[in-house]
């Protein structure tokens, strides 16, 4: 597809051909002299950003990360409570639209596998791409905090809700409440993100899980990310025709033919070892048998 596309408030790039950054997109908050605050224009830029992204054929992969110290420190409360307050009101209409669009919308429903790198600063707003990313790594000493009430105001936009899908409703009244900081180890324990690690080893970590996933027949792992969101809301007998439905879809159109290569490579070749790895991509055994 060409360069990524540039833009004011974001940024794009893109791991080399070969390599262990091989499919990765990196998607940069990239505002660092505003700890990566969100404004209307990024909420617009990352509509645009991420539509590419998931156009691109060389990503199978998005990071989404913060440039500089912060990931990001939720909304910019200059734009979102003096310009867009006292502007028209079709104005704050499409700035929650947009805001919504990519925060949640598009993350949650995007194609390609997801991770959320959080490399400072989290804060407010932020939370709810956050826990829209399909995973999340952070920094030991990234610092995570809920200050809305601090200002007067309710936490914004699907924060809450966000929260309560990942930890337990205590633990959101409380920071909620309260708007005390909390680090990476909490936010791990918790289950806010996956797992903690000392900053100097964040990118490699996530780097090491994005191969990993990069690796992996992306159109399986869309049909299993989805059904482990579609069927919290679910009955198990709802669940059951929901799962085999998305089973029978993801292994009867997948280009790659998955299941018939990790069959023949784990039954009959005995190359493959299922929870080491993923079966070789490569392999062409399985489009004739299994």
């Amino acid at each position: 597809m060409g360069a990524p596309p540039e833009f004011e408030t974001v940024s794009i790039e893109i791991g080399g051909a070969d390599g262990a950054e091989a499919g990765i997109g990196w998607l940069f908050f990239d505002r660092p002299d505003k700890r990566n605050a969100m404004n209307p224009t990024l909420n617009r830029e990352m509509i645009a950003a991420l539509e590419w992204l998931e156009a691109a054929d060389e990503v199978r992969v998005v990071v989404l990360t913060g440039r500089g110290e912060a990931w990001s420190a939720g909304m910019d409360l200059q734009e979102y409570f003096r310009e867009v307050d006292d502007a028209p009101p079709h104005v704050e209409i499409r700035a929650r639209r947009d805001s919504a669009d990519w925060q949640w919308r598009r993350l949650i429903h995007f194609p390609k596998p997801t991770i959320a790198m959080v490399n400072g600063w989290c804060f407010g707003g932020a939370f709810t791409p956050l826990v829209c990313c399909d995973l999340a790594i952070a920094a030991e000493d990234a610092s995570f905090g809920l200050s809305e009430v601090n200002w007067g105001i309710p936490p914004g936009g699907l924060v809450s809700r966000a929260l309560t899908e990942t930890i337990s409703a205590r633990d959101a009244q409380w920071y909620v409440m309260t708007g005390e900081r909390f680090d990476g180890r909490q936010a791990s324990a918790m289950r806010l993100v996956n797992e903690a690690v000392p900053g100097e080893d964040l990118r490699a970590r996530t780097v090491e899980v994005a191969g990993r996933l990069a690796g992996m027949n992306t159109h399986v792992l869309r049909a299993a990310k989805v059904g482990v969101k579609q069927v919290r809301q679910m009955s198990w007998d709802t669940a059951e025709d929901y799962l085999y439905a998305k089973l029978d879809a993801a292994t009867g159109h997948d280009p790659e033919h998955g299941k018939q290569q990790g069959l023949t490579q784990f039954l009959d070749d005995k190359t493959f070892r299922p929870g080491l790895r993923a079966y070789d991509r490569s392999g062409s055994a399985g489009d004739e048998r299994g």
